[in-house]
């Protein structure tokens, strides 16, 4: 038995003294466990925060969720263990609207009172840290002409957070401005060399942080996106043949926008319809010169299923005859042994998974009786854990 006990206790310090095998063990545990961790000593907490573990630890497979305003829902529906019930960092959460996810931190603000007092805020939900975004260059002057405010974050390649805010020069003008705030700094920075016109009423939403810089999806004829790196605006290309719904105006105009829009394992990607129920989902190449098909994908089977997916009002000729949403798309982690990618889809208040491999789904939840107001499309934020501090 002593033999046993000295051999265990061997082995025990030959891990504890290894800290790439000490990182394998530990990347496969809970978020929790990983937080508890941190306290065994200075040594495991500079390991476990360093942006390396990070890093190893979202590789790790696990299933991202949900955020429907403040209401978490896990996609993996046989391990509903994370369930945030509101954003409890602040006293008062009805005050608070998630503005973006980016890879396991929210920015946030308050959702009350004159758009001028409007507050920001960067929280992980996992750790509970929280940090105030200082007001923008300008301050109320500018405040008020924000179109646009965005989280870039990710463990390799911009380890400290950025916020990306876009305002209007001055009142009612189409010529937009951007500033850039640091959290390595602390400072919002101007990037007076570039400016970009768009319309008047066009949308400035739906931003992704992806390959060291910033998009927004394409709601106009010459959308852009913004490298951090040297913080120049360049053009967006878009999908070529274009989609049959924009095709005939030469791209998206007037705020007409990409079914959906967003980032999963490293690859950007862009949903629109071919043929009513009948979506590409296109990939964009890593140097940004262009997209190609990487899904496609026929929704027919959840008509019989999900009757709700018919507009009752329009006519079957219609393009908007069925109503549903894409609200997320998600990889497979090992798409070369089998790929495990799906879509989350939104029918009515039913959110649905739905495997693009062979076609099956399931329901997540129904929101019914959860939510009683509309939900749009900036009510929606996928998430996935993050040991992340800052």
């Amino acid at each position: 038995m002593a033999d046993i006990d000295h051999e265990l206790t061997r082995s025990g310090a030959m891990i504890g003294s290894n800290d790439d095998l000490l990182l394998e063990i530990l990347r496969w545990l809970p978020v929790v466990s990983i937080l508890r961790f941190k306290s065994v000593s200075k040594h495991w907490r500079s390991l476990l925060n360093h942006h390396h573990f990070s890093h190893l630890y979202r590789s790790t497979s696990r299933s991202p969720g949900l955020f429907v305003r403040d209401f978490y829902i896990p996609y993996d529906v046989e391990n509903q263990t994370t369930r945030f019930r509101g954003l409890d960092f602040h006293p008062d959460h009805l005050r608070i609207k998630i503005v973006q996810s980016c890879n396991g931190l929210l920015l946030c603000c308050s959702d009350r009172g004159h758009k001028g007092a409007r507050a920001y805020y960067v929280f992980n939900p996992i750790t509970k840290e929280c940090a105030i975004i200082p007001p923008i260059i300008g301050g109320l002057d500018v405040v008020t002409r924000i179109r646009f405010m965005g989280l870039a974050f990710h463990q390799t390649d911009c380890v400290h957070y950025k916020v990306i805010c876009i305002h209007r020069e001055k009142e009612f003008e189409q010529r937009l401005q951007l500033q850039i705030y640091s959290s390595k700094t602390g400072k919002w920075k101007k990037t007076t060399n570039e400016s970009f016109w768009v319309s008047y009423y066009s949308p400035f939403s739906g931003g992704v942080y992806w390959n060291r810089a910033f998009h927004w999806a394409p709601s106009y004829t010459r959308p852009n996106y913004l490298k951090l790196d040297n913080e120049k605006l360049l053009g967006l290309p878009l999908p070529s043949p274009l989609p049959a719904r924009v095709r005939s105006f030469g791209g998206y105009h007037d705020g007409v926008r990409p079914l959906y829009f967003g980032e999963s394992r490293g690859h950007l990607h862009l949903v629109d319809a071919e043929n009513y129920l009948h979506l590409n989902v296109y990939e964009m190449l890593s140097d940004h010169s262009g997209w190609f098909v990487k899904y496609q994908v026929e929704l027919d089977d959840l008509e019989v299923t999900y009757p709700d997916i018919i507009h009752v009002l329009q006519q079957e000729s219609r393009p908007h005859y069925y109503k549903f949403e894409i609200l997320d798309v998600v990889r497979g982690e090992n798409e070369e042994e089998v790929d495990d990618t799906f879509m989350v889809i939104k029918v009515s208040k039913k959110i649905i998974w739905y495997s693009i491999l062979d076609k099956s789904f399931k329901q997540l939840f129904d929101l019914t009786n959860t939510l009683h107001q509309s939900i749009g499309p900036w009510d929606v934020h996928r998430y996935t854990g993050s040991t992340t501090s800052f």
